[in-house]
């Protein structure tokens, strides 16, 4: 995402990925109100927290504050200008919340610290996927930025990756899930099972893509690798002649009518599929579920040839110290201690300490989001929206048969601006 071309407008119209819940205002008033801050409430720290505002969750800061007394001031920005102000700004913050694919611009300018893991007691329990790429003992994809190629740095200063795992992590992931493409099942009215159908002459005018360089490349890329146009040695990092194949596809299919739309935004994608006039598009996982309470048919629909994953964490600046540090790390602790990995796992996210997570959720709520059962009970979200209904089976089956199946992870290309510039290409076209 880091070259799509935001602004703070797209972001408060709800380029939100993340951003199912609503009124999480109430609920934050509520829990501030009902619990007395606790440990650090002489002290007062104040985190600055820099992210986009998708990722930014009023209930998070306040269930945080009432359990230490630190409080979270949430510097919201777009996703371009996370990674603008860790490299230009790093004295702005106190933690960044940042997609793995960034890493690639921050840590050369060594304005990251490496994450002490002997300081994060649960370290040594973040899922594998994350440290060694495996889901259920077998190896994911791992085209792309997979988290396991710039999870670990050579030392706290390092401003380069490390191959092999050291005490020193650059970001402890918060939140991560695997993308595919949306469909209206009652409309299609068939058996979807492939990347090439976006591009299918059948749905001519109401198929849609994301309009976001980085990440719309990659859903067209798993459709040229799937109509068996072309395969690629890496998806996430193409050569100029791969972009140049991949957007003459998108080019003609454009030309032809295939595309109803072009979307950017989370509100828009709901919209598209929603009314009817798209069928089938690149989509979010809260969209699909935002169309369903609508009590419109919608399927984040599971494909042979897989996911394109993506992963997000917290990482420290590296002038960082003392108090504020300590906050910082009591923070990112309290992040995977399972009342906030609960919190995304019922939004239809997934955490990075999965154990600590399901202590804090009910076992029919587990059996549903993570292992792949049907609900014994209405699934509701953590504001007490209906997701899902008694008897339904989550899109996707459970955790492993999801996040086992990644193709390829976002990315950030060597060749990013002759990509973005070939995009607006296809988008003008």
């Amino acid at each position: 995402m880091s070259d799509a071309p935001f602004n703070q407008k797209d972001l408060a119209a709800g380029l939100q990925r993340r951003a199912l819940l609503k009124g999480t205002a109430g609920m934050a008033g509520i829990l501030a109100a009902g619990m007395a801050p606790a440990v650090h409430a002489q002290e007062k720290i104040v985190l600055r927290y820099l992210g986009t505002a998708v990722n930014q969750d009023k209930a998070i800061a306040a269930k945080f504050k009432a359990d230490t007394g630190i409080t979270i001031q949430y510097v919201a920005v777009t996703t371009d200008d996370v990674t603008k102000r860790a490299v230009t700004a790093p004295n702005s913050f106190d933690l960044i919340d940042t997609e793995y694919f960034s890493l690639k611009k921050i840590v050369p300018t060594g304005n990251l610290k490496g994450i002490d893991t002997k300081r994060i007691k649960n370290a040594d329990k973040i899922t594998p996927l994350f440290t060694t790429g495996m889901v259920g003992g077998k190896a994911v994809g791992d085209q792309g930025t997979a988290p396991k190629k710039v999870i670990y740095l050579e030392g706290e200063k390092s401003k380069v990756f490390s191959k092999t795992p050291t005490q020193f992590m650059s970001l402890i992931p918060t939140v991560y899930n695997a993308d595919t493409l949306g469909i209206r099942p009652d409309l299609i009215k068939r058996p979807i099972t492939s990347w090439a159908e976006l591009l299918n002459p059948e749905f001519k005018g109401k198929a849609a893509i994301l309009n976001i360089p980085s990440i719309g490349i990659m859903d067209a890329a798993m459709v040229v690798e799937a109509l068996g146009l072309y395969k690629y040695p890496d998806k996430g990092n193409m050569t100029k002649p791969e972009i140049d194949l991949t957007i003459k596809t998108l080019i003609e299919a454009k030309k032809a009518g295939q595309f109803r739309s072009l979307w950017k935004d989370f509100n828009e994608s709901v919209n598209l599929m929603a009314s009817g006039e798209v069928v089938i598009q690149s989509m979010w996982s809260p969209a699909v579920t935002a169309v369903r309470t609508k009590g419109i048919a919608c399927n984040f629909q599971p494909l042979k040839e897989g996911y394109r994953a993506w992963a997000a964490g917290f990482g420290l600046p590296a002038t960082l110290s003392g108090r504020k540090q300590d906050g910082a790390y009591e923070f990112i602790n309290w992040f995977l201690d399972g009342w906030a990995g609960a919190y995304l796992n019922r939004q239809g996210y997934y955490s990075a300490v999965l154990d600590t997570a399901k202590t804090k959720m009910e076992a029919y709520e587990w059996a549903y989001w993570m292992e792949g059962k049907p609900a014994s009970q209405d699934i509701k979200s953590p504001t007490g929206d209906v997701l899902a209904k008694l008897g339904a089976v989550r899109d996707g089956g459970s955790y492993e048969a999801r996040m086992g199946s990644i193709a390829c992870w976002n990315a950030l290309m060597d060749e990013n601006n002759y990509m973005v510039q070939k995009w607006n290409e296809f988008v003008a076209a």
